[in-house]
């Protein structure tokens, strides 16, 4: 394609999601069960209080492609957030990836769920090869410059944060295995509890008053929880208003005849 005056923008001649989809042929696979209930719950429990909901794009092991300049380089977050890019309702809208110079918008929190084999890359440990992709640390530190990275070691339960200052990550002291963040007025810790019928520490996203925001599934059953509670004070009061007539019958007077005014003296 010829170069025109002025150049036309990236949007217009560079590959778009369609072209750069998440299947790639040598791709290994899925990661394990763990990586998707993670993900999961880090999505369900992400509510930003401060965002429009369809301005908070969440994803997981979904590609992400950085680099005008080879633009079939990607890396394949486990989970990862983004503020101020359309979150889309109809199925045939979904991304099949995420392009940085389709969306212009770069994450502000990537996620990385550590395994044996991943984690010398994931914390920076790896030295890039000649010719290749840059490792994800350096993309996430360097290209992308992505405010926040978190890694999660299941293995040995250990939660790491870190915070983009200047050029480099410096890494965060946790108090608490917790991690504020003000952009979104959500923080992000490790909790222990069940998840999917499954038992264990889980990163997840808790609010302003340290409560962990519940799930879908966990809303529900606490509305139920509230409706089988209301039933029940109602069913008191219905057993407490027949007892009291009783006694008023008993006593030779109608309860149907007197007003409320009477039944509250």
């Amino acid at each position: 394609m010829y170069q025109t005056d002025p150049p036309r923008p990236p949007q217009e001649t560079l590959p778009t999601m369609y072209d750069l989809p998440s299947e790639e042929v040598e791709e290994p696979g899925l990661p394990d069960e763990f990586h998707r209930l993670q993900a999961d719950l880090l999505s369900q429990t992400c509510q930003p209080p401060n965002q429009p909901i369809d301005q908070v794009f969440v994803a997981s092991d979904l590609n992400l492609y950085y680099d005008p300049r080879h633009p079939r380089w990607y890396k394949r977050p486990d989970w990862f957030v983004v503020l101020g890019v359309r979150r889309f309702t109809q199925q045939q809208d979904l991304r099949w990836s995420y392009v940085i110079w389709q969306e212009g918008v770069t994450p502000l929190l990537v996620v990385e769920l550590l395994s044996p084999g991943t984690t010398p890359e994931d914390l920076g440990q790896t030295l890039r090869e000649v010719n290749q992709p840059q490792t994800k640390w350096e993309v996430y530190e360097r290209i992308l410059r992505i405010p926040y990275y978190v890694v999660f070691d299941r293995y040995v339960n250990q939660f790491r944060a870190f915070c983009l200052s200047g050029t480099r990550y410096q890494e965060l002291s946790l108090q608490n295995q917790r991690l504020w963040l003000e952009e979104l007025k959500l923080g992000l810790g490790i909790w222990q509890g069940v998840f999917e019928e499954i038992t264990g520490l889980w990163l997840r996203w808790y609010d302003g008053t340290n409560r962990w925001i519940p799930t879908p599934a966990e809303q529900a059953q606490q509305e139920q929880q509230r409706a089988d509670q209301l039933e029940m004070q109602l069913e008191q009061e219905r057993q407490r208003s027949e007892r009291l007539a009783e006694r008023l019958r008993a006593l030779g007077i109608d309860p149907d005849a007197l007003s409320e005014d009477d039944l509250g003296q």
